[in-house]
Protein backbone atom coordinates (compact mmCIF):
# COMPACT_ATOMS: atom_id res chain seq x y z
CA UNK A 1 0.00 0.00 0.00
CA UNK A 2 2.97 2.83 0.84
CA UNK A 3 4.67 1.60 -2.35
CA UNK A 4 1.47 2.48 -4.45
CA UNK A 5 1.06 5.44 -2.43
CA UNK A 6 4.17 6.50 -3.40
CA UNK A 7 3.55 5.64 -7.13
CA UNK A 8 0.27 7.57 -7.37
CA UNK A 9 2.42 10.73 -5.62
CA UNK A 10 4.80 10.63 -8.23
CA UNK A 11 2.41 10.30 -10.71
CA UNK A 12 0.67 13.17 -9.41
CA UNK A 13 3.28 15.36 -9.34
CA UNK A 14 4.93 14.71 -12.57
CA UNK A 15 1.23 14.89 -14.38
CA UNK A 16 1.43 18.85 -12.46
CA UNK A 17 5.11 19.56 -13.88
CA UNK A 18 3.72 18.38 -17.42
CA UNK A 19 0.65 20.86 -16.93
CA UNK A 20 2.98 23.39 -15.55
CA UNK A 21 5.39 23.47 -18.31
CA UNK A 22 2.40 23.21 -20.89
CA UNK A 23 1.00 26.07 -19.42
CA UNK A 24 4.08 28.41 -19.84
CA UNK A 25 4.98 27.07 -22.84
CA UNK A 26 1.63 28.06 -24.45
CA UNK A 27 1.65 31.78 -22.56
CA UNK A 28 5.34 31.86 -24.27
CA UNK A 29 3.55 31.17 -27.65
CA UNK A 30 1.19 33.20 -27.23
CA UNK A 31 3.36 36.30 -26.38
CA UNK A 32 5.76 35.90 -29.22
CA UNK A 33 2.57 35.77 -31.36
CA UNK A 34 0.90 39.01 -29.76
CA UNK A 35 4.37 40.73 -30.17
CA UNK A 36 5.05 39.43 -33.78
CA UNK A 37 1.61 40.49 -34.81
CA UNK A 38 2.25 44.09 -33.33
CA UNK A 39 0.26 43.74 -30.06
CA UNK A 40 3.77 43.07 -27.47
CA UNK A 41 5.59 45.70 -25.67
CA UNK A 42 8.75 46.80 -27.12
CA UNK A 43 10.69 47.13 -24.16
CA UNK A 44 11.53 43.47 -24.21
CA UNK A 45 13.07 44.35 -27.48
CA UNK A 46 14.75 47.43 -26.88
CA UNK A 47 16.08 45.69 -23.87
CA UNK A 48 17.63 42.57 -26.13
CA UNK A 49 19.01 45.79 -28.45
CA UNK A 50 20.42 47.40 -25.88
CA UNK A 51 22.41 44.23 -24.85
CA UNK A 52 23.81 44.02 -28.04
CA UNK A 53 25.57 47.21 -28.35
CA UNK A 54 28.47 46.26 -25.52
CA UNK A 55 29.17 43.19 -26.52
CA UNK A 56 29.60 44.52 -29.97
CA UNK A 57 31.71 46.97 -28.54
CA UNK A 58 33.73 44.73 -26.64
CA UNK A 59 34.09 42.64 -29.48
CA UNK A 60 35.87 45.14 -31.95
CA UNK A 61 38.21 46.09 -29.05
CA UNK A 62 39.25 42.70 -28.79
CA UNK A 63 39.08 41.29 -32.72
CA UNK A 64 39.17 43.95 -34.45
CA UNK A 65 39.61 41.93 -37.27
CA UNK A 66 36.78 39.59 -37.21
CA UNK A 67 34.01 41.82 -36.00
CA UNK A 68 34.44 45.64 -37.19
CA UNK A 69 33.05 48.50 -35.70
CA UNK A 70 30.67 48.79 -38.93
CA UNK A 71 28.55 45.72 -36.75
CA UNK A 72 26.99 48.48 -35.03
CA UNK A 73 24.60 48.88 -37.95
CA UNK A 74 22.99 45.72 -37.08
CA UNK A 75 21.55 46.59 -33.93
CA UNK A 76 20.53 49.87 -35.49
CA UNK A 77 19.01 47.98 -38.51
CA UNK A 78 16.75 46.25 -36.43
CA UNK A 79 15.34 49.35 -34.40
CA UNK A 80 14.84 51.15 -37.73
CA UNK A 81 12.17 48.29 -37.76
CA UNK A 82 11.21 47.32 -33.94
CA UNK A 83 11.31 50.47 -32.04
CA UNK A 84 9.27 53.51 -32.00
CA UNK A 85 11.39 56.78 -33.11
CA UNK A 86 11.53 57.87 -29.28
CA UNK A 87 13.40 54.62 -28.02
CA UNK A 88 15.31 54.43 -31.54
CA UNK A 89 17.50 57.63 -30.64
CA UNK A 90 17.59 56.63 -27.31
CA UNK A 91 19.28 53.13 -28.74
CA UNK A 92 21.29 55.72 -30.89
CA UNK A 93 22.55 57.52 -28.09
CA UNK A 94 23.62 54.12 -26.58
CA UNK A 95 25.40 53.02 -29.94
CA UNK A 96 26.96 56.53 -30.63
CA UNK A 97 28.61 56.52 -26.83
CA UNK A 98 29.38 52.58 -27.55
CA UNK A 99 31.31 54.33 -31.02
CA UNK A 100 33.47 56.81 -28.89
CA UNK A 101 34.59 54.26 -26.31
CA UNK A 102 35.70 51.66 -28.94
CA UNK A 103 38.33 54.87 -30.22
CA UNK A 104 39.00 55.42 -26.81
CA UNK A 105 39.86 52.15 -26.08
CA UNK A 106 41.94 51.51 -29.08
CA UNK A 107 43.61 54.21 -29.30
CA UNK A 108 45.06 53.15 -25.80
CA UNK A 109 46.05 49.85 -26.72
CA UNK A 110 47.76 51.42 -29.71
CA UNK A 111 46.31 48.97 -32.13
CA UNK A 112 47.46 49.49 -35.98
CA UNK A 113 45.69 50.24 -38.00
CA UNK A 114 42.86 51.72 -36.50
CA UNK A 115 39.72 49.82 -37.19
CA UNK A 116 37.47 52.56 -36.30
CA UNK A 117 38.16 55.10 -39.37
CA UNK A 118 36.39 57.81 -40.60
CA UNK A 119 34.35 56.02 -43.04
CA UNK A 120 33.42 53.51 -40.25
CA UNK A 121 31.21 56.39 -38.25
CA UNK A 122 30.14 57.64 -41.89
CA UNK A 123 28.75 54.07 -41.99
CA UNK A 124 27.01 53.69 -38.70
CA UNK A 125 25.42 57.20 -39.37
CA UNK A 126 23.77 56.56 -42.25
CA UNK A 127 22.64 53.98 -41.15
CA UNK A 128 20.83 55.08 -38.59
CA UNK A 129 19.37 58.10 -40.25
CA UNK A 130 17.70 55.43 -42.84
CA UNK A 131 16.70 53.75 -39.95
CA UNK A 132 14.94 56.70 -38.10
CA UNK A 133 13.31 57.51 -41.47
CA UNK A 134 11.83 53.99 -41.28
CA UNK A 135 10.78 54.30 -37.96
CA UNK A 136 9.14 57.50 -38.18
CA UNK A 137 6.73 56.22 -41.62
CA UNK A 138 5.57 53.72 -39.43
CA UNK A 139 4.89 55.89 -36.45
CA UNK A 140 2.94 57.96 -39.36
CA UNK A 141 1.35 54.99 -40.20
CA UNK A 142 0.52 54.06 -37.20
CA UNK A 143 1.05 50.39 -37.33
CA UNK A 144 4.26 48.45 -36.61
CA UNK A 145 5.77 46.35 -39.19
CA UNK A 146 5.08 43.33 -37.64
CA UNK A 147 1.33 43.95 -37.72
CA UNK A 148 1.43 45.94 -41.00
CA UNK A 149 2.16 42.49 -43.15
CA UNK A 150 -0.28 40.80 -40.93
CA UNK A 151 -3.02 43.35 -41.84
CA UNK A 152 -2.23 43.12 -45.62
CA UNK A 153 -2.93 38.97 -45.10
CA UNK A 154 -5.78 39.70 -43.56
CA UNK A 155 -7.03 41.66 -46.36
CA UNK A 156 -6.43 39.61 -48.82
CA UNK A 157 -7.37 36.68 -47.21
CA UNK A 158 -11.03 38.87 -46.36
CA UNK A 159 -11.29 39.97 -50.08
CA UNK A 160 -11.11 36.31 -51.26
CA UNK A 161 -13.81 35.49 -49.01
CA UNK A 162 -16.06 37.78 -49.99
CA UNK A 163 -15.77 36.83 -53.93
CA UNK A 164 -16.26 33.23 -52.71
CA UNK A 165 -18.97 32.28 -55.05
CA UNK A 166 -21.89 31.15 -53.33
CA UNK A 167 -22.69 27.43 -53.44
CA UNK A 168 -25.72 26.70 -56.42
CA UNK A 169 -28.45 23.94 -56.29
CA UNK A 170 -27.87 20.55 -58.16
CA UNK A 171 -27.33 21.16 -61.80
CA UNK A 172 -25.42 23.96 -61.35
CA UNK A 173 -22.12 24.53 -61.84
CA UNK A 174 -20.14 27.69 -61.11
CA UNK A 175 -16.48 28.80 -60.69
CA UNK A 176 -14.07 32.14 -60.79
CA UNK A 177 -10.26 32.54 -61.40
CA UNK A 178 -9.02 36.22 -60.36
CA UNK A 179 -5.07 36.65 -62.03
CA UNK A 180 -3.55 39.74 -60.71
CA UNK A 181 -1.08 41.96 -62.52
CA UNK A 182 2.43 41.18 -61.90
CA UNK A 183 1.62 38.23 -59.99
CA UNK A 184 0.96 40.42 -56.81
CA UNK A 185 -1.75 39.29 -54.27
CA UNK A 186 -4.19 42.41 -54.66
CA UNK A 187 -5.90 42.91 -58.10
CA UNK A 188 -7.98 45.98 -59.43
CA UNK A 189 -10.83 42.88 -60.58
CA UNK A 190 -13.30 41.36 -58.11
CA UNK A 191 -16.58 39.68 -57.69
CA UNK A 192 -19.16 39.91 -55.07
CA UNK A 193 -22.01 37.08 -55.05
CA UNK A 194 -25.01 36.45 -52.98
CA UNK A 195 -28.37 34.06 -53.28
CA UNK A 196 -30.79 36.29 -52.75
CA UNK A 197 -34.57 36.57 -53.06
CA UNK A 198 -37.05 33.61 -52.13
CA UNK A 199 -35.70 30.85 -50.04
CA UNK A 200 -32.25 32.06 -52.03
CA UNK A 201 -33.37 31.38 -55.49
CA UNK A 202 -32.00 34.07 -57.52
CA UNK A 203 -28.15 34.19 -57.56
CA UNK A 204 -26.68 37.47 -57.91
CA UNK A 205 -22.56 38.31 -59.20
CA UNK A 206 -21.14 41.23 -59.80
CA UNK A 207 -17.96 41.47 -61.74
CA UNK A 208 -15.93 44.65 -61.58
CA UNK A 209 -12.93 45.75 -62.85
CA UNK A 210 -11.20 49.40 -61.41
CA UNK A 211 -9.33 52.05 -63.17
CA UNK A 212 -5.95 51.39 -63.01
CA UNK A 213 -4.33 47.73 -62.44
CA UNK A 214 -2.42 45.83 -59.56
CA UNK A 215 -1.59 47.71 -56.47
CA UNK A 216 -2.53 50.88 -58.41
CA UNK A 217 -6.08 50.16 -58.19
CA UNK A 218 -5.76 47.49 -55.35
CA UNK A 219 -6.78 50.37 -52.79
CA UNK A 220 -9.57 51.77 -54.59
CA UNK A 221 -10.53 47.83 -55.24
CA UNK A 222 -10.73 47.51 -51.53
CA UNK A 223 -13.02 50.02 -50.63
CA UNK A 224 -15.23 49.25 -53.73
CA UNK A 225 -15.84 45.89 -53.08
CA UNK A 226 -16.79 46.37 -49.19
CA UNK A 227 -19.24 49.01 -50.42
CA UNK A 228 -20.69 46.69 -53.15
CA UNK A 229 -20.90 43.57 -51.34
CA UNK A 230 -23.43 45.45 -48.47
CA UNK A 231 -25.23 47.10 -51.69
CA UNK A 232 -25.74 43.85 -53.13
CA UNK A 233 -28.79 41.65 -52.05
CA UNK A 234 -29.97 44.85 -50.17
CA UNK A 235 -31.40 47.04 -52.68
CA UNK A 236 -33.72 45.24 -55.84
CA UNK A 237 -31.28 44.01 -58.92
CA UNK A 238 -32.17 47.06 -61.04
CA UNK A 239 -31.38 49.74 -58.41
CA UNK A 240 -27.69 48.09 -57.91
CA UNK A 241 -25.68 50.03 -60.31
CA UNK A 242 -27.16 53.55 -60.27
CA UNK A 243 -26.29 52.60 -56.05
CA UNK A 244 -22.87 51.92 -57.30
CA UNK A 245 -22.75 54.79 -59.66
CA UNK A 246 -23.65 57.46 -56.88
CA UNK A 247 -21.06 56.10 -54.73
CA UNK A 248 -18.12 56.13 -57.21
CA UNK A 249 -19.47 59.86 -57.51
CA UNK A 250 -18.95 60.62 -54.33
CA UNK A 251 -15.47 59.65 -53.44
CA UNK A 252 -14.18 62.72 -55.52
CA UNK A 253 -11.02 60.19 -57.64
CA UNK A 254 -8.90 61.37 -59.83
CA UNK A 255 -9.30 58.29 -61.76
CA UNK A 256 -12.54 57.28 -60.16
CA UNK A 257 -14.12 55.06 -62.86
CA UNK A 258 -15.19 51.40 -63.14
CA UNK A 259 -16.44 49.12 -65.33
CA UNK A 260 -19.14 46.45 -63.97
CA UNK A 261 -21.45 43.64 -65.26
CA UNK A 262 -24.72 42.49 -63.12
CA UNK A 263 -25.97 38.91 -63.17
CA UNK A 264 -29.22 38.47 -61.79
CA UNK A 265 -30.28 34.55 -62.56
CA UNK A 266 -32.80 32.93 -61.57
CA UNK A 267 -32.03 29.38 -60.46
CA UNK A 268 -35.61 27.56 -61.11
CA UNK A 269 -35.76 28.67 -64.56
CA UNK A 270 -32.15 29.42 -66.25
CA UNK A 271 -33.47 32.78 -66.95
CA UNK A 272 -31.16 35.73 -66.08
CA UNK A 273 -30.49 39.13 -66.73
CA UNK A 274 -26.90 40.84 -67.69
CA UNK A 275 -26.94 44.47 -66.88
CA UNK A 276 -23.54 45.87 -67.60
CA UNK A 277 -21.77 49.43 -67.19
CA UNK A 278 -19.44 50.11 -69.61
CA UNK A 279 -18.29 46.43 -68.97
CA UNK A 280 -17.49 43.65 -72.02
CA UNK A 281 -20.26 41.54 -72.84
CA UNK A 282 -20.60 38.18 -71.35
CA UNK A 283 -20.72 34.92 -74.11
CA UNK A 284 -22.76 32.12 -73.49
CA UNK A 285 -22.69 28.83 -74.75
CA UNK A 286 -25.83 26.98 -76.82
CA UNK A 287 -25.65 23.09 -75.91
CA UNK A 288 -28.43 23.21 -79.02
CA UNK A 289 -26.20 24.76 -81.57
CA UNK A 290 -22.80 24.26 -79.97
CA UNK A 291 -21.93 28.22 -80.77
CA UNK A 292 -20.89 31.22 -78.73
CA UNK A 293 -22.92 34.54 -78.61
CA UNK A 294 -22.30 37.75 -77.48
CA UNK A 295 -24.63 39.25 -74.84
CA UNK A 296 -24.25 42.89 -74.66
CA UNK A 297 -26.09 45.27 -72.33
CA UNK A 298 -26.03 49.16 -72.31
CA UNK A 299 -24.70 51.41 -69.89
CA UNK A 300 -22.18 54.11 -69.05
CA UNK A 301 -18.82 53.39 -66.54
CA UNK A 302 -19.55 53.96 -63.40
CA UNK A 303 -18.56 57.01 -61.77
CA UNK A 304 -18.29 59.18 -64.62
CA UNK A 305 -21.91 61.13 -64.45
CA UNK A 306 -24.97 61.18 -62.68
CA UNK A 307 -28.32 59.93 -63.29
CA UNK A 308 -26.90 56.99 -65.39
CA UNK A 309 -29.56 54.06 -66.69
CA UNK A 310 -28.71 51.40 -67.10
CA UNK A 311 -30.01 48.55 -69.45
CA UNK A 312 -30.07 45.06 -69.25
CA UNK A 313 -29.92 42.62 -72.16
CA UNK A 314 -31.68 38.99 -70.95
CA UNK A 315 -31.44 35.16 -71.64
CA UNK A 316 -31.66 32.02 -70.68
CA UNK A 317 -29.07 29.16 -69.48
CA UNK A 318 -30.45 25.73 -70.66
CA UNK A 319 -29.40 22.43 -69.56
CA UNK A 320 -25.59 22.41 -71.28
CA UNK A 321 -25.62 25.89 -71.49
CA UNK A 322 -22.81 28.01 -70.06
CA UNK A 323 -22.19 31.58 -69.42
CA UNK A 324 -18.82 33.33 -68.89
CA UNK A 325 -18.18 36.78 -68.12
CA UNK A 326 -14.44 38.42 -67.82
CA UNK A 327 -12.19 41.43 -68.09
CA UNK A 328 -10.78 43.22 -70.51
CA UNK A 329 -7.13 41.87 -69.22
CA UNK A 330 -8.14 38.52 -70.43
CA UNK A 331 -9.25 39.31 -74.36
CA UNK A 332 -7.63 42.88 -74.76
CA UNK A 333 -4.40 43.97 -76.60
CA UNK A 334 -2.96 46.78 -78.47
CA UNK A 335 -2.14 44.85 -81.06
CA UNK A 336 -5.62 43.04 -81.61
CA UNK A 337 -9.43 43.67 -82.08
CA UNK A 338 -11.41 42.68 -78.94
CA UNK A 339 -13.45 40.25 -80.62
CA UNK A 340 -10.39 38.96 -81.58
CA UNK A 341 -9.81 38.45 -78.08
CA UNK A 342 -12.87 37.28 -77.50
CA UNK A 343 -12.84 34.65 -80.07
CA UNK A 344 -9.80 33.04 -78.95
CA UNK A 345 -11.04 32.76 -75.63
CA UNK A 346 -14.01 30.87 -77.10
CA UNK A 347 -12.28 28.60 -78.99
CA UNK A 348 -9.94 27.69 -76.20
CA UNK A 349 -13.33 26.81 -74.48
CA UNK A 350 -14.46 24.91 -76.98
CA UNK A 351 -11.80 22.29 -75.77
CA UNK A 352 -14.08 21.78 -72.89
CA UNK A 353 -17.51 21.06 -74.16
CA UNK A 354 -17.34 17.12 -74.63
CA UNK A 355 -14.93 17.06 -71.04
CA UNK A 356 -17.09 19.53 -69.03
CA UNK A 357 -16.20 22.97 -67.29
CA UNK A 358 -15.29 21.91 -63.84
CA UNK A 359 -11.99 23.10 -63.60
CA UNK A 360 -12.02 25.30 -66.68
CA UNK A 361 -11.96 29.01 -65.41
CA UNK A 362 -7.82 28.89 -64.23
CA UNK A 363 -6.94 26.49 -67.32
CA UNK A 364 -8.65 29.41 -69.82
CA UNK A 365 -6.28 32.44 -68.23
CA UNK A 366 -3.00 29.80 -68.36
CA UNK A 367 -4.05 29.32 -71.97
CA UNK A 368 -4.98 32.79 -73.19
CA UNK A 369 -3.74 35.37 -70.72
CA UNK A 370 -0.68 34.11 -69.02
CA UNK A 371 2.19 36.15 -69.20
CA UNK A 372 -0.13 39.30 -69.27
CA UNK A 373 0.45 42.71 -67.15
CA UNK A 374 -3.08 43.36 -66.21
CA UNK A 375 -5.50 42.12 -63.89
CA UNK A 376 -7.72 39.35 -65.23
CA UNK A 377 -10.71 37.76 -64.34
CA UNK A 378 -13.13 35.37 -65.40
CA UNK A 379 -16.34 33.98 -64.23
CA UNK A 380 -18.05 31.10 -65.68
CA UNK A 381 -21.83 29.34 -64.90
CA UNK A 382 -22.80 26.71 -65.85
CA UNK A 383 -26.55 24.73 -66.31
CA UNK A 384 -25.17 20.58 -66.20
Amino acid sequence: MARGSRTALLRARRERAHKTVHRLRTGLRRSAVDYFRGGGSEWLAFLALFLTVPVFTGATVVWPAWCPPEALVLPLVAGGLLLRPASLLGLYAIAATALVLETALIEARDVSPDPVRPGSILVVAAVALIGLLIAQFRSRVGVPWRRGGTMLFDLRERIRAQSALPPLPKGWHREMSLRPAGGQSFSGDFVVAARTGPEGRTLEVVLTDVSGKGMDAASRSLLLSGAFGGLLGSLPPHQFLPAANGYLLRQSWDEGFATSIHLVLDLDTGDYELISAGHLPGVQLSAGTGRWQEIAAEGPLLGVYDGAEFHPAKGTLRRGDVLMLFTDGLVERSDRDLSDGIDRLTGEADRYVTTGFRGAAWHLIEAVAKDVNDDRALLLISRE
